[in-house]
Protein backbone atom coordinates (compact mmCIF):
# COMPACT_ATOMS: atom_id res chain seq x y z
CA UNK A 1 0.00 0.00 0.00
CA UNK A 2 1.37 3.41 -0.90
CA UNK A 3 -0.63 5.36 1.68
CA UNK A 4 -0.57 4.17 5.32
CA UNK A 5 -3.42 1.74 6.00
CA UNK A 6 -6.20 3.59 7.81
CA UNK A 7 -9.80 2.77 8.68
CA UNK A 8 -13.10 4.65 8.51
CA UNK A 9 -14.76 3.24 11.61
CA UNK A 10 -18.10 5.01 11.04
CA UNK A 11 -19.80 6.00 7.78
CA UNK A 12 -23.26 5.76 6.24
CA UNK A 13 -22.83 4.21 2.81
CA UNK A 14 -26.53 3.35 2.59
CA UNK A 15 -27.58 7.01 2.49
CA UNK A 16 -29.18 8.24 -0.70
CA UNK A 17 -26.36 10.68 -1.49
CA UNK A 18 -24.08 7.69 -2.24
CA UNK A 19 -26.66 5.69 -4.19
CA UNK A 20 -25.48 6.56 -7.71
CA UNK A 21 -21.74 6.30 -7.11
CA UNK A 22 -21.13 3.92 -4.24
CA UNK A 23 -18.57 1.94 -6.25
CA UNK A 24 -16.62 5.12 -7.02
CA UNK A 25 -16.79 6.33 -3.40
CA UNK A 26 -15.36 3.04 -2.16
CA UNK A 27 -12.69 3.05 -4.88
CA UNK A 28 -11.58 6.55 -3.84
CA UNK A 29 -11.38 5.39 -0.22
CA UNK A 30 -9.14 2.49 -1.21
CA UNK A 31 -6.83 4.83 -3.14
CA UNK A 32 -6.60 7.04 -0.03
CA UNK A 33 -5.35 4.06 1.99
CA UNK A 34 -8.64 3.14 3.68
CA UNK A 35 -8.47 -0.61 4.14
CA UNK A 36 -11.71 -1.11 6.08
CA UNK A 37 -15.02 0.77 6.39
CA UNK A 38 -17.91 0.20 8.79
CA UNK A 39 -21.26 1.37 7.46
CA UNK A 40 -23.48 2.12 10.40
CA UNK A 41 -27.11 1.21 10.96
CA UNK A 42 -29.51 3.98 11.99
CA UNK A 43 -32.84 2.20 11.39
CA UNK A 44 -33.79 -1.42 11.87
CA UNK A 45 -36.14 -1.12 8.88
CA UNK A 46 -33.23 -0.33 6.55
CA UNK A 47 -30.82 -2.87 8.03
CA UNK A 48 -31.27 -5.35 5.12
CA UNK A 49 -29.91 -2.70 2.74
CA UNK A 50 -26.97 -1.95 5.04
CA UNK A 51 -26.16 -5.64 5.36
CA UNK A 52 -26.37 -6.08 1.58
CA UNK A 53 -23.82 -3.27 1.08
CA UNK A 54 -21.46 -4.96 3.52
CA UNK A 55 -21.93 -8.26 1.71
CA UNK A 56 -21.15 -6.64 -1.64
CA UNK A 57 -17.69 -5.30 -0.72
CA UNK A 58 -14.95 -7.32 0.98
CA UNK A 59 -13.61 -4.26 2.83
CA UNK A 60 -16.98 -2.97 4.10
CA UNK A 61 -18.57 -4.22 7.33
CA UNK A 62 -21.66 -3.00 9.18
CA UNK A 63 -23.44 -2.59 12.49
CA UNK A 64 -27.04 -3.19 13.50
CA UNK A 65 -29.12 -0.78 15.53
CA UNK A 66 -31.39 2.25 15.80
CA UNK A 67 -30.16 5.85 16.06
CA UNK A 68 -31.61 7.83 19.00
CA UNK A 69 -33.24 10.22 16.50
CA UNK A 70 -35.32 7.28 15.24
CA UNK A 71 -35.98 5.66 18.62
CA UNK A 72 -39.54 6.98 18.71
CA UNK A 73 -40.59 6.07 15.17
CA UNK A 74 -38.82 2.80 14.37
CA UNK A 75 -40.33 -0.47 15.59
CA UNK A 76 -39.09 -1.11 19.13
CA UNK A 77 -36.48 -3.82 18.75
CA UNK A 78 -35.73 -6.40 21.44
CA UNK A 79 -32.37 -7.59 22.72
CA UNK A 80 -33.10 -10.99 21.21
CA UNK A 81 -33.82 -9.50 17.78
CA UNK A 82 -30.60 -7.49 17.79
CA UNK A 83 -28.61 -10.53 18.90
CA UNK A 84 -30.10 -12.62 16.08
CA UNK A 85 -29.35 -9.97 13.43
CA UNK A 86 -25.84 -9.56 14.81
CA UNK A 87 -25.06 -13.22 14.12
CA UNK A 88 -24.31 -12.34 10.49
CA UNK A 89 -20.51 -12.46 9.96
CA UNK A 90 -20.42 -8.99 8.40
CA UNK A 91 -22.08 -7.39 11.46
CA UNK A 92 -19.27 -6.14 13.68
CA UNK A 93 -20.95 -3.72 16.11
CA UNK A 94 -24.19 -2.76 17.87
CA UNK A 95 -25.66 0.68 17.17
CA UNK A 96 -25.44 3.46 16.65
CA UNK A 97 -27.45 4.05 19.78
CA UNK A 98 -27.35 6.56 22.60
CA UNK A 99 -28.94 9.78 23.79
CA UNK A 100 -29.41 13.02 21.87
CA UNK A 101 -30.94 15.83 23.90
CA UNK A 102 -29.83 18.51 21.42
CA UNK A 103 -32.35 17.66 18.73
CA UNK A 104 -34.74 15.66 20.95
CA UNK A 105 -36.07 14.01 17.79
CA UNK A 106 -37.46 11.16 19.88
CA UNK A 107 -38.95 11.20 23.39
CA UNK A 108 -36.19 10.85 25.96
CA UNK A 109 -37.78 7.83 27.61
CA UNK A 110 -37.85 6.07 24.21
CA UNK A 111 -34.20 6.97 23.69
CA UNK A 112 -33.25 5.56 27.09
CA UNK A 113 -35.19 2.33 26.52
CA UNK A 114 -33.59 1.85 23.13
CA UNK A 115 -30.11 2.64 24.48
CA UNK A 116 -30.50 0.07 27.27
CA UNK A 117 -31.63 -2.55 24.76
CA UNK A 118 -28.58 -1.91 22.59
CA UNK A 119 -26.21 -2.07 25.56
CA UNK A 120 -27.66 -5.42 26.54
CA UNK A 121 -27.28 -6.72 22.98
CA UNK A 122 -23.63 -5.67 23.12
CA UNK A 123 -23.27 -7.51 26.42
CA UNK A 124 -24.83 -10.66 24.96
CA UNK A 125 -22.90 -10.67 21.67
CA UNK A 126 -19.54 -9.35 22.83
CA UNK A 127 -19.65 -6.87 19.93
CA UNK A 128 -18.71 -3.23 20.59
CA UNK A 129 -21.43 -0.70 21.29
CA UNK A 130 -21.36 2.37 19.00
CA UNK A 131 -22.52 5.34 21.09
CA UNK A 132 -24.06 8.58 19.86
CA UNK A 133 -24.16 11.23 22.61
CA UNK A 134 -25.11 14.88 22.24
CA UNK A 135 -25.98 17.27 25.05
CA UNK A 136 -26.61 14.22 27.23
CA UNK A 137 -23.21 13.59 28.81
CA UNK A 138 -24.29 12.78 32.37
CA UNK A 139 -27.21 10.53 31.46
CA UNK A 140 -25.09 8.73 28.85
CA UNK A 141 -22.24 8.09 31.29
CA UNK A 142 -24.61 7.07 34.10
CA UNK A 143 -26.31 4.45 31.92
CA UNK A 144 -23.03 3.14 30.47
CA UNK A 145 -21.57 2.75 33.98
CA UNK A 146 -24.68 1.19 35.52
CA UNK A 147 -24.89 -1.41 32.76
CA UNK A 148 -21.14 -2.08 32.90
CA UNK A 149 -21.49 -2.85 36.63
CA UNK A 150 -24.22 -5.35 35.70
CA UNK A 151 -22.14 -7.02 32.98
CA UNK A 152 -18.93 -5.71 31.34
CA UNK A 153 -18.95 -4.81 27.65
CA UNK A 154 -16.97 -2.57 25.34
CA UNK A 155 -17.64 0.18 22.85
CA UNK A 156 -16.78 3.54 21.34
CA UNK A 157 -17.94 7.13 21.72
CA UNK A 158 -18.43 7.88 18.05
CA UNK A 159 -17.85 11.32 16.50
CA UNK A 160 -16.69 12.64 19.86
CA UNK A 161 -17.97 16.17 20.50
CA UNK A 162 -18.86 15.94 24.18
CA UNK A 163 -17.32 17.21 27.39
CA UNK A 164 -14.10 15.95 28.93
CA UNK A 165 -15.89 14.19 31.78
CA UNK A 166 -17.89 11.89 29.48
CA UNK A 167 -14.66 10.87 27.76
CA UNK A 168 -13.00 10.16 31.12
CA UNK A 169 -15.92 8.11 32.42
CA UNK A 170 -16.16 6.10 29.19
CA UNK A 171 -12.40 5.48 29.13
CA UNK A 172 -12.60 4.25 32.72
CA UNK A 173 -14.83 1.36 31.62
CA UNK A 174 -12.59 0.50 28.67
CA UNK A 175 -14.26 2.46 25.88
CA UNK A 176 -12.56 4.00 22.87
CA UNK A 177 -12.99 7.54 21.51
CA UNK A 178 -13.50 8.09 17.78
CA UNK A 179 -12.68 11.41 16.14
CA UNK A 180 -14.37 12.91 13.10
CA UNK A 181 -13.69 15.95 10.94
CA UNK A 182 -14.85 18.11 13.86
CA UNK A 183 -11.29 18.10 15.23
CA UNK A 184 -10.23 20.13 12.17
CA UNK A 185 -12.80 22.90 12.78
CA UNK A 186 -11.55 26.22 14.15
CA UNK A 187 -14.17 26.37 16.90
CA UNK A 188 -13.40 22.90 18.28
CA UNK A 189 -10.53 23.77 20.64
CA UNK A 190 -12.34 22.33 23.68
CA UNK A 191 -12.65 18.99 21.88
CA UNK A 192 -9.00 19.08 20.76
CA UNK A 193 -7.98 19.79 24.36
CA UNK A 194 -9.74 16.62 25.52
CA UNK A 195 -8.37 14.57 22.63
CA UNK A 196 -4.80 15.50 23.59
CA UNK A 197 -5.31 13.53 26.81
CA UNK A 198 -6.98 10.39 25.43
CA UNK A 199 -4.56 7.44 25.64
CA UNK A 200 -3.11 6.66 22.23
CA UNK A 201 -4.32 3.07 22.44
CA UNK A 202 -7.97 4.22 22.69
CA UNK A 203 -8.17 6.51 19.63
CA UNK A 204 -10.10 5.78 16.44
CA UNK A 205 -10.87 7.89 13.37
CA UNK A 206 -14.03 8.11 11.30
CA UNK A 207 -15.84 10.29 8.79
CA UNK A 208 -19.50 9.99 9.86
CA UNK A 209 -19.96 10.62 6.15
CA UNK A 210 -21.84 12.10 4.41
CA UNK A 211 -21.68 14.59 7.32
CA UNK A 212 -18.88 16.70 8.85
CA UNK A 213 -16.31 16.81 6.06
CA UNK A 214 -12.93 17.79 7.53
CA UNK A 215 -10.90 20.83 6.53
CA UNK A 216 -9.89 21.25 3.66
CA UNK A 217 -13.10 19.58 2.38
CA UNK A 218 -15.44 21.33 4.82
CA UNK A 219 -18.75 22.25 3.23
CA UNK A 220 -18.59 19.37 0.74
CA UNK A 221 -20.30 16.04 1.06
CA UNK A 222 -18.07 13.89 3.21
CA UNK A 223 -16.94 10.42 2.13
CA UNK A 224 -14.66 7.69 3.53
CA UNK A 225 -11.58 8.84 1.58
CA UNK A 226 -11.59 12.08 3.57
CA UNK A 227 -10.79 10.21 6.80
CA UNK A 228 -7.18 10.69 5.70
CA UNK A 229 -7.50 14.43 6.46
CA UNK A 230 -8.92 13.78 9.93
CA UNK A 231 -6.21 11.22 10.54
CA UNK A 232 -3.46 13.68 9.55
CA UNK A 233 -4.97 16.34 11.84
CA UNK A 234 -5.04 13.86 14.73
CA UNK A 235 -1.39 12.94 14.13
CA UNK A 236 -0.42 16.61 14.24
CA UNK A 237 -2.52 17.20 17.35
CA UNK A 238 -0.78 14.35 19.18
CA UNK A 239 2.69 15.13 17.86
CA UNK A 240 3.32 11.86 16.04
CA UNK A 241 3.92 11.04 12.40
CA UNK A 242 1.07 10.21 10.05
CA UNK A 243 2.55 6.72 9.69
CA UNK A 244 2.70 6.13 13.45
CA UNK A 245 -0.85 7.40 13.94
CA UNK A 246 -2.04 5.13 11.12
CA UNK A 247 -0.46 2.18 12.87
CA UNK A 248 -1.98 3.14 16.22
CA UNK A 249 -5.55 3.84 15.10
CA UNK A 250 -5.66 0.85 12.76
CA UNK A 251 -4.43 -1.50 15.48
CA UNK A 252 -6.96 0.03 17.88
CA UNK A 253 -9.74 -0.53 15.37
CA UNK A 254 -8.98 -4.21 14.89
CA UNK A 255 -8.65 -4.70 18.66
CA UNK A 256 -12.10 -3.19 19.28
CA UNK A 257 -13.88 -4.48 16.18
CA UNK A 258 -12.42 -7.93 16.57
CA UNK A 259 -14.83 -9.59 14.13
CA UNK A 260 -13.43 -7.55 11.22
CA UNK A 261 -10.97 -9.49 9.08
CA UNK A 262 -7.44 -8.08 8.85
CA UNK A 263 -6.16 -7.52 5.29
CA UNK A 264 -3.63 -10.17 4.27
CA UNK A 265 -1.01 -7.51 3.42
CA UNK A 266 -1.36 -5.64 6.72
CA UNK A 267 1.10 -6.48 9.49
CA UNK A 268 -0.45 -5.18 12.72
CA UNK A 269 2.55 -6.27 14.78
CA UNK A 270 5.27 -4.87 12.59
CA UNK A 271 3.89 -1.36 12.26
CA UNK A 272 4.67 1.55 14.57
Amino acid sequence: MNAPAIVDSHCHLDFETFEEERDEVIARARRAGVCRMVTISTRITTFPKIRAIAEQYDDVFCSVGVHPHQAGEEPEVSVEELVALAAHPKVVGIGESGLDYFYDSAPRDAQRRSFTTHIRAAQETGLPLIVHARDADDDTADLLEAEYARKPYTGVLHCFSSGRRLAERALDIGFYVSLSGIITFKNAEDIRSTVRDVPLDRLLVETDSPYLAPVPKRGKRNEPAYVAHTHAALAELRGVSVEEMASLTTRNFFRLFSRVSVPADLDLNGAA
